[in-house]
Order: C-alpha cells, then structure tokens, then sequence
C-alpha cells in the first residue's frame, strides 16, 4: 500500500511528529519500496526533494522507528531495512542469493505467535521469524531428464 502525501501528513501528526518534508518524502519512499535500506531510501528521497543529507534521512528513520510508523528489520548478513507494514507481527522470506524480503503473515495464531518453553521472567509483546531460502528467481532450475 503506498502512503500518499495526505496519509504520511495524518501519520505524523498522530504519532506527535511534526510535518516536515524529508519526513513525508521518507514515508513515502518507504511505502513505495517495502524493505528498502536507508540508502535507498536517501536516494528515492534525493530526487523528490533534491539535496537531503544521509544523516538527515537516517534521523528520520530513527524518529518514524520509535513512534511507531515504521519498522526496521534487520536480516542477518544485510543492513537494516524499512517497512510501513508495522504492529501486526508479521515475519518475513529472506532470498540467500539477491537478497529480496517478502513479507508473510504470522506462522500460527496471535501475537507473539511463538511461545519460549521458558520466558526467563520476560514480558514478550513480539516475536520475529526469518525465513531463509531462494527466491524464484535465484532458485536454479530443476532439469528435468528424459
């Protein structure tokens, strides 16, 4: 689903965020490109808003994080990614060979869809699966003898 300008306006606002135009521009290039990382990011912003510095974009990241609009995710081996898709503890399908992350829905039941045999005394509010495989793509095909 991609954020348009009023939506990434509403989303600040409630979140107590001001609206500011790296801020729209990040939201937006993020709902535009689920998963991307933070250079991504700073370039899709790039050429919406011409000049915008890397840091300024990872301040904006950081700020959207915390309050809840977006969600990083870090696959291991990979930098940290963005998404908008966030407080419904879904996981998601890491290609080994390019890299591409899908989302996929929660394995079984409510969040946190996985309980610890011991929760050590902690209180889980999520629990993150990654599943790692080839995509269709990088996938070699099967030969199929005659």
């Amino acid at each position: 689903m991609h954020t348009n300008h009023t939506d990434a306006q509403a989303q600040l606002r409630a979140a107590g965020l001001r609206v500011t135009a790296p801020r729209i521009a990040v939201l937006n290039a993020v709902a535009a490109t689920p998963h991307a990382d933070a250079d991504r990011v700073a370039a899709t912003v790039r050429e919406a808003l011409g000049s915008v510095s890397t840091q300024a974009v990872y301040d904006v990241l950081r700020a959207c994080v915390h309050a809840g609009i977006l969600r990083r995710i870090e696959p291991a081996g990979s930098a940290a990614r963005y998404e908008t898709r966030t407080g419904d503890n879904h996981h998601h399908l890491v290609c080994r060979g390019c890299g591409t992350v899908a989302d996929i829905d929660c394995v079984v039941g409510s969040a946190p869809c996985l309980e610890p045999a011991d929760d050590h005394g902690f209180a889980i509010d999520e629990a993150e699966v990654v599943f790692w495989g080839l995509c269709p793509t990088c996938r070699p095909q099967e030969r199929h003898q005659s």
